[in-house]
């Protein structure tokens, strides 16, 4: 049995400690919309009028610490971005920020950068090439970050 091609994943709920701090990186850094928030206890937020993309709550987090490393949970929330000009703007407003990236990958189909939020979520900012341009097979090689942020508008 395979799932449906038709399923996509809607939103994605994230603990946090702090729901302002949360907020100036997936609203003031990233640009996501929010769409409704509850005082200090939770935050929407969407990309284009959607209910919510993301959801941040301190329900079982306030002033919690992220989990130690070797631990299970998620491992990264990817947000894909409609092309590359798109993408490096992003990028470029996450290091105007100050935010430091923990990688920037050539998968094939995708080019990646990643980091985490002040949370210690990780999260994956990415664009795929156009699927005729992908390659037999995934892998990984260093993404050249200069000339992606060449091509930020």
């Amino acid at each position: 049995m395979s799932i449906d091609p038709r399923v996509d994943i809607g939103h994605v709920h994230l603990k946090v400690a702090d729901i302002s701090r949360a907020l100036a990186f997936w609203h003031d850094v990233l640009g996501f919309d929010v769409t409704y928030r509850l005082d200090d206890q939770a935050a929407f937020l969407s990309a284009g009028g959607y209910h919510h993309h993301i959801g941040l709550n301190t329900w079982e987090s306030k002033g919690g610490s992220p989990p130690p490393s070797g631990t299970t949970g998620l491992y990264h929330v990817a947000i894909r971005y409609p092309d590359r000009a798109t993408l490096a703007g992003a990028v470029k407003r996450v290091l105007d920020a100050g935010i430091r990236l923990d990688g920037a990958s050539d998968h094939g189909v995708s080019e990646a950068i990643y980091l985490h939020d002040p949370d210690g979520n990780g999260v994956e900012l990415y664009c795929d090439r156009p699927r005729d341009q992908w390659p037999e097979g995934m892998y990984t090689a260093p993404l050249d970050l200069r000339a992606l942020l060449a091509e930020a508008a």
